[in-house]
């Protein structure tokens, strides 16, 4: 029986802060270390690292959702810097120092060695076609410390759906600019407040946000209209659909099992500062 789509998306939000870990000041501190110049150094190296030493073409075709020219920016520079297989090492024990930093009194915890075993199992066992970036991270070892193990289990899982995520925006039509500009009406923002697009020429948003109006996905004020909530409600929906398959290596019980025990770790990575 397939598991309930609403268990799937529990999963997404369970995992998201487990995950993110990665993008936090702690880990970004070992990649400054490194020679990278910014924020965006550590996160190209280390997120595209499991595709090897791969030149920025390939990189910003798998990413997908960063504005024209994004990738080339760090790529390949970074790798003057560390080889694929440093940025990996930097990117695993940075995640896990902020990640034990973020569960605080729950290491150590039977939880987070059960939650990192059912992680790793549905994580590794999730259909690869069409997903590469996915496919390439789970090519690379899984560590046995625990906590390193239950942060690669949720990335693992986090990369499944985040590939899944970009096929349905291809087939809903969505250009990678337009998917940052969606996402940012979506938090009630203005396209060129959101940090993934606000360096870009106003010129070149506006074109964007000109070109979903014109397909009726926004109004002339800039907000979603009922066809462009009702898009963005059908690629949520895909996404979800996409990354179930993942847990087919779950008994319901075991899901249930590990989504109870998340929610505390979950809760208390949410809650911290990394």
């Amino acid at each position: 029986m397939p598991h309930p789509r609403s268990t799937v998306r529990r999963m997404f939000e369970l995992l998201e802060p487990i995950a993110m870990a990665t993008f936090s000041g702690i880990c970004n501190d070992r990649f400054l270390a490194l020679g990278c110049r910014s924020y965006w150094d550590g996160y190209f190296a280390g997120r595209a690292a499991p595709l090897g030493d791969a030149p920025a073409e390939v990189v910003d075709a798998v990413f997908y959702n960063f504005a024209p020219g994004e990738v080339a920016r760090h790529i390949p520079r970074v790798w003057s810097l560390m080889t694929p297989a440093q940025a990996l090492e930097t990117r695993e024990r940075g995640s896990a120092d902020a990640l034990r930093h973020g569960l605080g009194d729950f290491v150590g915890c039977p939880g987070v060695v059960r939650a990192g075993e059912l992680a790793v199992r549905a994580g590794s066992r999730a259909p690869t076609e069409g997903r590469a970036l996915y496919a390439g991270l789970r090519a690379v070892a899984v560590p046995e410390e625990p906590v390193a193990r239950l942060w690669h289990g949720a990335t693992l899982l986090r990369e499944h759906r985040g590939d899944g995520h970009n096929i349905a925006l291809a087939a809903h039509g969505i250009g990678r600019t337009e998917a940052h500009v969606l996402l940012a009406l979506s938090l009630d923002m203005r396209a060129e407040d959101f940090g993934r697009v606000s360096h870009l020429p106003g010129e070149q948003l506006a074109a964007v946000v000109d070109g979903l109006r014109e397909r009726g996905l926004v109004t002339a004020e800039g907000r979603f209209t009922d066809a462009g909530r009702e898009r963005k409600a059908s690629i949520e929906a895909l996404t979800d659909e996409l990354a179930a398959p993942a847990y087919d290596a779950l008994s319901p019980a075991e899901l249930d099992e590990l989504v109870a025990a998340l929610e505390p770790l979950s809760a208390a990575v949410a809650a911290a500062d990394l």
